[in-house]
């Protein structure tokens, strides 16, 4: 056990180093640079689209899909926050794979209903909507982070509290109080239910895109609304499929963590809340970091 808690407490120390020490700053300037090279190519693929150049709607799909890649490979809130739940839950990689995905698709429908509702509606400009999305929007979208995290501190500490209660009972087999010491490897991995699925999508989700706002506009300004629409959707699957990588190591590092030990349900009672505790810290820590930087 105690083995599997420090491998843990170095990744989560790793995971929330990352912020703590600016060395994520370098990878936010390269990811900005790259970025203004996308707005570049859009540009061009836009014009050839309108112009019905052959290919060129593939061109932009191609674009879109890579500005989505490099944009979740740079500092971001949402490979963090799956990262950390990752960490900290026994969720199967296979569902918090499809979490991820589902939330980096909830940012491309936010990114649409913004655009779409805030111009034909309140009729917004391009610099008020990419305002609200890097203001107030990116703002709720720290705190509901920050949330989650002090909720999987405030569970782990709950549990580890529960069974301190528990162990003090003296257990025979005449005591009648039908106790187990411990759940289950799958009783844990099923204890994650719809609610917290939809919490972690939120959290994400709330947050659109800045560069999807941006094709969203000019494909409404040039006429051709549909491409960008498919645009926002190619970025979200480029966006997705680094979450969806991210969720993957997480749960592999977890797995890894607990190790032989993860089988038995004394083992997994003992170590599960730590981790969350120190995985939700993490969390917490990070998302204090994304409302300094709004």
């Amino acid at each position: 056990m105690r083995r599997a808690l420090l491998i843990f407490a170095l990744i989560a120390a790793a995971f929330a180093a990352l912020i703590a020490s600016g060395a994520d700053a370098a990878v936010a300037r390269w990811a900005a640079g790259w970025q203004r090279d996308f707005q570049n190519g859009l540009a061009g693929a836009l014009r050839a689209l309108r112009s019905g150049d052959p290919g060129a709607f593939a061109w932009l799909m191609g674009l879109a899909f890579a500005y989505g890649v490099v944009h979740a490979a740079g500092p971001g809130h949402g490979k963090m926050l799956i990262g950390g739940y990752g960490l900290a839950a026994r969720v199967p990689a296979l569902r918090l794979s499809w979490i991820a995905l589902a939330a980096s698709l909830g940012q491309a429908g936010t990114a649409i209903a913004l655009v779409y509702g805030g111009m034909l509606i309140l009729g917004y400009s391009r610099t008020q909507l990419t305002g609200l999305a890097e203001g107030a929007m990116a703002a709720v979208s720290a705190i509901a982070i920050g949330l989650i995290g002090l909720w999987l501190v405030l569970r782990g500490a709950r549990k580890l509290m529960a069974r301190r209660s528990r162990a003090d009972h003296v257990h025979d087999e005449d005591c009648g109080c039908g106790h187990r010491h411990g759940p289950t490897a799958d009783e844990v991995a099923a204890a994650h239910g719809w609610r917290g699925t939809l919490a972690l999508i939120g959290a994400i989700a709330i947050r659109p895109c800045t560069g999807a706002l941006l094709l969203l506009v000019l494909t409404w300004q040039m006429g051709i609304p549909a491409a960008g629409v498919a645009g926002t959707i190619a970025m979200a699957l480029g966006t997705g499929a680094v979450t969806v990588a991210v969720a993957v190591i997480a749960a592999v590092a977890r797995e890894g963590a607990l190790g032989s030990g993860a089988g038995a349900g004394g083992t997994i009672a003992r170590v599960v809340p730590m981790m969350e505790i120190l995985a939700g810290s993490a969390v917490a820590l990070i998302a204090l970091q994304m409302l300094n930087w709004i």
